[in-house]
């Protein structure tokens, strides 16, 4: 049984920090990421990691967030750092699997807010 488990997001004030960790069980996930998404917009590309290390982020990014990855413990990390208003969304992760599957944890709010 897969199961994707997120720590909280919470509210952080403009130009602050949070880390976001997701723990993946259940299989072997070649890519874990993030998405978020805004009300009234689409679900969008936060960054991603694959087992080798390999990284995509969203162009928004603009190099304030960094994901990494543990395989030992199959969890996936997101630090966020110079938070804007901007970035207040639900945070997804998201574990893709090559023996088949795209699973999706419960999402969880970030609010960036003075």
């Amino acid at each position: 049984q897969v199961q994707l488990v997120e720590s909280e997001g919470g509210l952080v004030q403009p130009g602050g920090s949070l880390r976001l960790s997701c723990a993946a069980s259940g299989r072997i996930f070649s890519v874990l990421g993030w998405y978020r998404q805004a009300p009234g917009k689409q679900r969008e590309l936060v960054a991603r990691i694959s087992r080798a290390g390999s990284t995509k982020y969203g162009d928004f990014v603009e190099g304030r967030f960094t994901i990494s990855r543990d395989n030992a413990k199959n969890t996936v990390y997101l630090q966020m750092n110079s938070l804007k208003p901007e970035d207040t969304a639900v945070y997804y992760c998201n574990a893709w699997s090559a023996q088949g599957g795209d699973f999706w944890g419960q999402g969880t709010q970030v609010t960036v807010s003075s």
